[in-house]
């Protein structure tokens, strides 16, 4: 039986275009797999969107993520299979790393456990070609669109990371809404050696300056935190920046923290935004206090960087005011104790990270009668605890020298 040969698969992508996804995954699946069928998530997470190559006249059908089969493979993340009379149709899910792309379909002729390995390596290496493909290509991004997206919406996404990372010990995911009209609400993430870094911002106002508000804040933020700058610093280089473009005139809260993989050492500051919940034995125990700051752009100070020490399975949300402060139809907010509620029964299930905060981003949805008044934004990371034997490594920045140093320096 020819299983798939990742060195094989890989010859000739450098002089295959990038549209060509689909051909490129028909070609490394042969002749074990046929017909097949990629789909990527919409940017709500709620439809998969056929993709077809740049020069193909095929008409596929999307596919709601409830209650279809290709749904059933993303939102668990392990293959699902149909019999069918004469072959058996396989969907798997496509990751790009830890996140979760789309679903790739094909059919087989008997689903074996060991055939099953071979579909689950070609949804990876799907999520990886479709990963390269969308530096060079707008069909990823216009495929994904379920419909029309706002630019300030189109800016925000470009900022933000992947929704998803997973690493050893620890998971972090975010989401927000609304996917299409998003302004304003953004976050950042990153995984240097035994440090996890995670930033929430929620810009003031709508609409391109709320966008424009955000992405300094986090390009900043990116900036510093690269430079391997302490927290204090990365918070008030991020205040500064702002109120020197804005003048004081317009504000960016936030939350910006710092974990520790090998200890659980939790840091955070906070300017101005909600207060972080902790979730512990599934339980939320309370929320992550800290003095805090005046919003960045204002003119102020770091006021507190607070430390708290997590527990082995613990989780930190972190949500911008439009998870709690929506209303439905009654007027009634969705409200902090219906947000606790959430997290406590997800917390029971077994159920994926980025699918429990995907279910609840559907539920704020659904208080609101799928219509948001603001954006509404969900950070969690979730830390195992240290892994046996952890040794702590530090992210290292090279320095360039000064241009003194450069001229005394001999040729």
């Amino acid at each position: 039986m020819t299983m798939l040969d990742v060195t094989t698969a890989l010859t000739g992508l450098r002089h295959t275009s990038p549209q060509q996804v689909v051909q490129a995954l028909t070609d490394a699946g042969a002749p074990l797999v046929h017909d097949i069928v990629l789909y990527l998530v919409d940017y709500e997470q709620e439809i998969l969107q056929p993709f077809v190559d740049g020069s193909s006249t095929t008409v596929l059908v999307e596919e709601p993520i409830a209650a279809t089969l290709a749904g059933r493979a993303f939102t668990t993340g392990a293959p699902v299979v149909a019999d069918r009379e004469d072959a058996s149709r396989v969907w798997v899910p496509v990751f790009e790393h830890s996140v979760r792309t789309g679903v790739l379909a094909m059919t087989v002729d008997v689903p074996s456990p060991e055939v099953l390995v071979h579909c689950s390596s070609l949804g990876m290496l799907a999520g990886l070609l479709v990963a390269s493909a969308s530096r060079y290509t707008d069909l990823v991004h216009v495929r994904k669109r379920g419909r029309s997206m706002t630019l300030a919406a189109s800016m925000q996404w470009d900022m933000l990371p992947p929704l998803t990372m997973r690493a050893d010990r620890v998971v972090v995911a975010g989401m927000l809404e609304p996917a299409y009209e998003v302004a304003g609400d953004g976050f950042d993430h990153s995984i240097n050696g035994d440090r996890v870094d995670v930033a929430l911002f929620d810009g003031m106002g709508h609409g391109i300056g709320s966008t424009l508000l955000t992405t300094l804040a986090m390009g900043t933020y990116r900036h510093q935190r690269r430079e391997n700058k302490d927290l204090a610093t990365v918070h008030e280089t991020v205040e500064s920046a702002v109120a020197q473009q804005f003048g004081g005139d317009a504000f960016v809260t936030g939350v910006l923290g710092r974990l520790s993989t090998t200890s659980g050492r939790f840091e955070m500051t906070n300017a101005g935004h909600p207060a972080p919940l902790l979730l512990r034995n599934r339980r939320v125990v309370g929320d992550i206090s800290c003095e805090p700051s005046m919003p960045f752009g204002l003119g102020g100070r770091c006021e507190q960087v607070t430390t708290c020490s997590l527990e082995p399975g613990d989780t930190v949300v972190l949500y911008t005011d439009g998870v709690v402060e929506g209303r439905g139809a009654d007027g009634s907010e969705f409200g902090l104790g219906r947000l606790v509620d959430f997290l406590e029964r997800e917390a029971s299930s077994d159920r994926l990270a980025e699918e429990a905060l995907r279910r609840l981003v559907r539920t704020v949805l659904d208080h609101q009668q799928g219509t948001l008044r603001d954006d509404a934004t969900m950070v969690i990371v979730h830390w195992d605890g240290p892994p046996p034997d952890a040794i702590p490594h530090q992210l290292q920045v090279s320095t360039a020298p000064s241009a003194g140093q450069r001229g005394s320096s001999s040729t």
